[in-house]
Formats: C-alpha cells, structure tokens, sequence
C-alpha cells in the first residue's frame, strides 16, 4: 500500500503580480496529483496550507476542486486538515469544508481517528504556540487510540518542530504522540526527513510544492512524498517536481558583466524562463550600467531582479547574507527585539501577513484572541 504526502500548495498565490507565477502553483499542484494517480496510490494526504489566502479566488478554487475530482475518479481518497493560511481569523468557515461536505475529501484535522483500509488517519489544524498546551490532553487520547490499533498508524500536522527548525519550531518531537508510524507534516517549505528514538516512525516534511514568497529566491528542488506502508514500517519517497528555475548570485561590481553572461549561457540551457535575483557588491557602484547590464536579462527570464551593495570600512550590507527563509529571518530579529519567540513567530507569522494584505479587520480580531489567551493563562 502506498499513500501520498502533499503539503504547502498554496493555491491563489500570485508572486510579483504575475499570472505565469499564479499558473506555476497550479502547475507544480496538478504534477503531484497526476503522479500520484499514475502511480495508483491507495489515498492522499494533504498537510494544511492548501490554499495561499483563507478567501481564495475562484479559479484556485476550482484547481483544487477538479484535482480532488480527478482522484475520485481513480478511486483514490484525500484527507487533509488546515494550515494557518487556509484559516479565517473571523470566524468564517473555511473553504476546503466545502470539500469535505461534498464527500470529495474528508477532513481529519479535529483530532478524531478515521480508520481507512485497515490504516488509521488522525490530524490536527494548525495550532499556534499559546493555544499548544491546551492540545497536550487530545495528543494523549490519540496516543492512547494508535497503541491500541494494530495497522499502520497516521499522524497529520501542520506544525513546526524545534529539532528541524529551531525558529519555526512551535513544539518539540517529544510533544509529538509516540505510537504513530507515520508523522505527514506540513508547514516548512523545505523538505526534510528525521527519524527520533522516542517515536515510532519518521517525522516528514515534503516541503512546499512551489517557491513562496517567504522563500526568497534561491536554488531549490521541490516535491512530495510517496510512502510505501505495505511493510512494518512507513518508507517515504520524495518525488522532484518540475517546477520553475530560480537561482540567486553574489558578483562584485567589477565583474557584473561576466556574471551576467554566465547566467545566460546557463539559463539558456533550461526549458522554463527561470527567476533570477543578482546581488552586486562593491565600491562606486553605478547604477546605470547595472540596470544596462541587468536588462540583459529580460527576454531570457521570467522575472529578475538585483540588489546592490556599496562597501564601507570593510564592511558589507546583510543583503550579501540574507537567510534562506526570509520568515526565520525576521522572527530572529524580531525575537532580539520583544524578548520572546513566540510572540516575535506570532508578529511574523500570524500578525504581517493579514496586514500586508490590508485585512485589518482579522489582525485585529487574532490579537483580541491572543490577549483572551494570555489574560487565561496569568
């Protein structure tokens, strides 16, 4: 038996304003459920973050629709629970119910065990750090219920582990349930697979399915997991998506031009207009012949851009070291700053993204939320 592990999609997310970006994520979305088709998978999971915005646009809508509609068609189940994206801090009903109560997907991100073909399903939506220990009653009971059944055993979540993220991280791998073979999580946009002594089976990221905006612009393989539970033990698969090249390169000033050419002859080689992001370091910059140089770039990529550096002392500008995730980033500065992670997570998190948005209404209603949380816990 094998199932597939899908996370991160993403849906609606239009990145640079550009509708070849919007298409991307449908794109890279749409590979992994036709993969998991070709390769008669038994069911699908997919670990929160479905779509980009908890209101998604119609087409969004409608990409997730027809994909869960192709699977039924293959006679293949889906099962999901929600990510912070795809909740509404306004207490509006979240869109992927409308699945779910057409019988196209069943939610499992309450906490309540299903039981499919002899393997048990059980998920929670994303709980964020002040609601967790409120959690640690449930993950017991669902611990409690997984010892006791004797196939294969699903944990899904959309969280955070400290041990693989430190920054992202809302809960260690020894608040996890222990007797689950199997951890389908979601929530970090990088894959990754780490097996602890304490648990029963691996913890999994698949990853996002595209680059995100959070992500920033670098090299990165994208995709999913296949996962073969016909044995004792889960044995996950990452399968590589074919999604768009991005690259980001570091050039002094001095050698913008050969930098430039490098990345055409490389570039060129590549079936998809790729994005490309140069950082330019150096003293006495000029600005009109890195636009000239840079334009260059224009007919050969999908969306470019460059950052300049002027140095001073000796010293460079932390565009030359930005972080691999932007978010871990931020929340770093920002935990110097109020002294605390979680509350710096729940600025970046939970808090910029509703207001770059302009979606002042749910900012609002999540800090009155977070003030009746901690007024409970004093």
């Amino acid at each position: 038996m094998i199932f597939s592990h899908i996370s991160d999609t993403h849906l609606g997310l239009i990145q640079y304003g550009l509708e070849e970006r919007e298409n991307d994520m449908y794109s890279a979305f749409n590979e992994a459920v036709d993969i998991s088709i070709k390769d008669h998978v038994d069911f699908v999971i997919f670990a929160g973050d479905i779509f980009h915005v908890p209101n998604p646009s119609g087409m969004a809508i409608i990409q997730m629709a027809n994909a869960l509609k192709r699977l039924k068609q293959s006679q293949i189940e889906s099962f999901f629970v929600l990510g912070e994206h795809d909740i509404s801090r306004i207490r509006s009903t979240p869109i992927p119910y409308v699945y779910h109560n057409l019988e196209y997907a069943r939610y499992v991100g309450h906490g309540r065990p299903v039981i499919h073909k002899d393997v048990m399903i059980a998920g929670f939506d994303k709980i964020r750090k002040g609601e967790m220990p409120e959690y640690y009653e449930r993950f017991s009971q669902v611990d409690r219920a997984a010892k006791d059944h004797r196939g294969h055993k699903i944990l899904v979540m959309h969280q955070g582990i400290s041990e693989i993220n430190k920054f992202a991280g809302e809960l260690g791998s020894a608040d996890l349930p222990k007797n689950f073979t199997y951890y389908a999580m979601g929530h970090l946009h990088d894959h990754a697979l780490k097996q602890f002594s304490h648990l029963s089976g691996p913890v999994a990221y698949p990853g996002s399915t595209e680059m995100t905006t959070s992500e920033g612009i670098k090299e990165s393989q994208k995709g999913f997991y296949e996962v073969d539970i016909s044995g004792n033990d889960a044995v996950p698969n990452w399968v590589r998506l074919d999604t768009r090249p991005q690259m980001s390169q570091k050039t002094e000033f001095d050698h913008l031009e050969k930098t430039v050419s490098d990345v055409l002859e490389k570039i060129s080689k590549l079936s998809k207009k790729p994005i490309v992001e140069i950082k330019i370091s150096g003293d006495n910059i000029e600005s009109d012949i890195v636009q000239n140089q840079m334009a260059r770039l224009a007919p050969h990529t999908l969306h470019y851009v460059w950052r300049l550096t002027q140095n001073s002392d000796g010293n460079s500008s932390v565009l030359l070291d930005r972080p691999a995730s932007i978010d871990d980033e931020l929340i770093r500065l920002a935990a110097n700053c109020l002294g605390k992670t979680d509350l710096a997570s729940f600025a970046i998190r939970d808090l910029l993204p509703l207001l770059s948005a302009n979606r002042t209404d749910e900012a609002g209603q999540m800090i009155m939320e977070r003030f009746e949380q901690f007024k409970g816990t004093k």
